[in-house]
């Protein structure tokens, strides 16, 4: 018989893992739409996109866990065409939405943060920026930005965009998905070089003018792992079946 567990228990094991209610976030975090009662098996993924939705259903998923949800602060809330669309999927469909975004960034273990550490060398031993969402350590051996950025590289599948002359890199600090806004808290830190997921126009001054290299890894790359981890240590903990399925994103 396969095994399930209750959608109420699955939630309230993850709020309470990932400390949900001590993060003031830009969305809900936790069971954002309900679908069935039961779990049996997770379709894990970075982003609630249609393409992700669509997988779940042709993988017989009850539940979707994400990083990127819906309901975001600021956005237009009336259901109508692509929203309409995923919402109606979830529906129709009796699919369960569960999302947790700075929650997962953050968490010391399973997070997004702490999974690219253990992924490029990494050891944190702070934490800066708003809600302490950055991280800043050091390199488990010594390494100049252009070996750190070959590293990424290697990790992510994927060649970083570079800002910064190559040197020996002593402190490094990092925090992955859209938060090059954090740079100037990075350099206020002490760090010799930043790594995020993207890049905006001031970030490459603010780069060149404090002397502190800028690594844009992007958003999807960087926040894949999390997600992973979590999926993986829920479905060990109920005995239930999970899936990460990819979809491209190259942002």
């Amino acid at each position: 018989m396969k095994t399930s567990v209750a959608t109420a228990e699955l939630a309230r094991y993850l709020d309470e893992i990932l400390e949900t209610a001590r993060f003031k976030d830009y969305c809900p975090n936790g069971l954002q739409v309900e679908g069935r009662s039961r779990v049996g098996k997770i379709v894990a993924g970075v982003t609630a996109c249609q393409a992700l939705l669509d997988a779940a259903v042709a993988r017989g998923a009850d539940a979707v866990l994400v990083h990127h949800g819906y309901f975001w602060r600021g956005e237009n809330p009336t259901l109508v065409g692509i929203r309409q669309r995923r919402i109606k999927t979830l529906i129709d469909h009796e699919l369960n939405l569960l999302a947790y975004h700075l929650p997962l960034d953050a968490h010391p273990e399973l997070g997004n943060n702490a999974q690219l550490a253990e992924r490029l060398g990494l050891v944190a031993d702070a934490r800066f920026g708003e809600q302490d969402i950055g991280w800043l350590g050091r390199p488990c051996q010594p390494m100049t930005l252009q070996e750190l950025a070959a590293r990424v590289g290697q990790a992510l599948g994927r060649s970083p965009l570079v800002v910064g002359e190559d040197r020996p890199l002593r402190r490094i600090a990092w925090c992955t998905g859209g938060a090059q806004g954090y740079l100037e808290a990075a350099v206020v830190a002490g760090a010799d070089a930043y790594i995020s997921g993207e890049i905006s126009e001031p970030t490459v001054h603010l780069a060149r003018e404090t002397g502190v290299a800028y690594l844009a890894c992007g958003h999807h790359a960087t926040e894949r792992y999390g997600i992973q981890a979590l999926a993986r240590r829920v479905a060990e903990h109920f005995g239930i079946d999970w899936e990460f399925v990819d979809i491209d994103n190259p942002a």
